[in-house]
Parts: C-alpha cells; sequence; structure tokens
C-alpha cells in the first residue's frame, strides 16, 4: 500500500487551507502556520491520516462491505465517481437525498421502480403505452438515473462514508453519525472534525489535492479486493483437497467398526450355544 510523501502533497497543494477569519478553532491541532492571511496544514499530520484510513478502508472492501463516497462539490464530482468505479463502489455527486440512510427502504423503492421501469422496455410494455405516458415515464426514469443511477447496487446500508468537504456534506454526516456509521472525510480548516472518524486534514477545494487523496485510498481498496479474491481462489482449493481425505477416511471408519462389532456378536452367541446345550 503506497502512501503519497510529502512532496507529493506540497506540489497537489494539500496545504492550503481557508482564511483566518474563516477557520473552525477545533482544527487548531493540524494547523502549522498562518501565512498572508491563510492557514498552511501540517502535512505530515496529513501524511499520517491518510496511511490510517487508507488501512481502514483497505480492511473494509477486504470483507467485502461497501463505502459510499459523497462530494456534490464542482470540483470533486468527476473524480469522485471516476475513483468510486475504479473499485466498484456506489457513490453520491449530484444532491444529496434528505433521509438517504436515516430512510433508506423508501430511497431502495426508488430504486425500484428505476428497475421497473427497465423491466417495461425490455418486454415491450412501454411500447405500448400512449405518447404523453412515454414521455412521462422517461423523464421520471431520468431523474431517479440522475440522483440514484450511482447507488442501484447498493442493497443495504453501506460499511462507511467517505466525504469530501465536510461542511457541504454535513446532512449526510449526521446521518450517518446517528446511524453509527463511521464516516471517513477530507476536513478543512473551515470545518468542524469532532464528528469525523478517519480525519484526513487537507484543501478539499483543489482538484488536484481531492484527486491525490482519493488515488491513495481507493488504491488501498483495490489492494483489499485482490486479496478478498485470492483468499477466496485458496479456499477453494482447500475444500477440493480436503474433500478426497474425508472419502478416504469412511471406509476406514466402517471397517473399524466392523472389526469392533464381531467380538460383540461372538460375545452375545455364546451364551445361547450353551443354553441350547
Amino acid at each position: 500500500m503506497s502512501t503519497p510523501t510529502f512532496d507529493q502533497l506540497l506540489e497537489a497543494g494539500c496545504h492550503f487551507g481557508h482564511l483566518k477569519r474563516k477557520w473552525n478553532p477545533a482544527m487548531a491541532p493540524y494547523i502549522f502556520m498562518e501565512r498572508n492571511g491563510i492557514h498552511i496544514l501540517d502535512l505530515y499530520k496529513t501524511a499520517a491520516k491518510v496511511e490510517e484510513a487508507a488501512a481502514a478502508l483497505k480492511s473494509i472492501a477486504k470483507a467485502g462491505k461497501k463505502v459510499l463516497f459523497v462530494a456534490t462539490k464542482k470540483q470533486a464530482k468527476q473524480v469522485t465517481a471516476d475513483k468510486a468505479k475504479s473499485v466498484g463502489m456506489p457513490y453520491v455527486i449530484e444532491r444529496w437525498p434528505g433521509g438517504m440512510l436515516t430512510n433508506f427502504p423508501t430511497i431502495r423503492k426508488a430504486v425500484k421502480k428505476m428497475a421497473s421501469i427497465d423491466k417495461m422496455t425490455k418486454d415491450g410494455t412501454f411500447d405500448n403505452l400512449s405518447k404523453r405516458e412515454k414521455l412521462q415515464i422517461s423523464r421520471q426514469r431520468a431523474k431517479l438515473e440522475k440522483t440514484l443511477g450511482s447507488i442501484a447496487d447498493l442493497n443495504r446500508l453501506p460499511s462507511a462514508l467517505f466525504v469530501v468537504d465536510v461542511l457541504k456534506e454535513r446532512i449526510a454526516v449526521a446521518e450517518a453519525n446517528r446511524l453509527g456509521i463511521p464516516v471517513f472525510a477530507m476536513v478543512d480548516t473551515n470545518s468542524d472534525p469532532s464528528n469525523i472518524d478517519f480525519v484526513i486534514p487537507a484543501n478539499d477545494d483543489a482538484s488536484k489535492s481531492i484527486e491525490l487523496i482519493l488515488d491513495t485510498v481507493c488504491s488501498a481498496m483495490a489492494e483489499g479486493l485482490e486479496e478478498r479474491k485470492v483468499e477466496k481462489v485458496d479456499t477453494k482449493e482447500e475444500d477440493k483437497e480436503a474433500a478426497p481425505r474425508r472419502e478416504r477416511r469412511r471406509p476406514v471408519r466402517r471397517a473399524e467398526g466392523e472389526a469392533e462389532a464381531a467380538p460383540a456378536a461372538e460375545a452375545e452367541a455364546a451364551p445361547e450355544a450353551e443354553a441350547a446345550e
């Protein structure tokens, strides 16, 4: 698992915070200094926190669990979508649907509605509808696809949340906290890190900074998924090897049982023979 070096973080601009007057005092432990009225983040702490978060996300991916990526700001949308797709994880890059976690069954119904419309188009039911009904259903399908298309494969609540910009995604963070879902987040100097389980102090406004952090955590998750595949293959091979051994043992056990039963039968037959005489 490769983590970004100090120079890489510096080059990506991860150290730039917000103006001093916009800072959140809770971020003081992660701030290195102030320069020209702008706070500068401590990149050594950023590197350590990225490594810690990447290791935790790797273990989640290795366990076969899902991590939901949330980034609705313009700079982070496309990068987040690409990185999440690369590791097969769900993501939200449009408006956060309120109650997506706390009211998950309702969201699942909307996803099922989208699936039923797709089924209609395949079996020919859609063609029998009037022009107006087709237009209404097509618009509904497009709207659902825009907001929920990226989470169509999410059949249960995610095991973790990865957020870019805690301030903008505060509703998502609040829902995750309420349900006890761990939150991984890029936290800038103007945000409150108290509700975040794995804080990554970094610039959440620069696209290069976001891309570097996401690339690191997604690479770690890809490693976890690869290890999971290897373990599955190994267990299958072990099961195949163990199967013939079990078959060999069964006749031996039966033979042992027959050998034990023979003296017992002779012992029972002896008194019967004496009585007959």
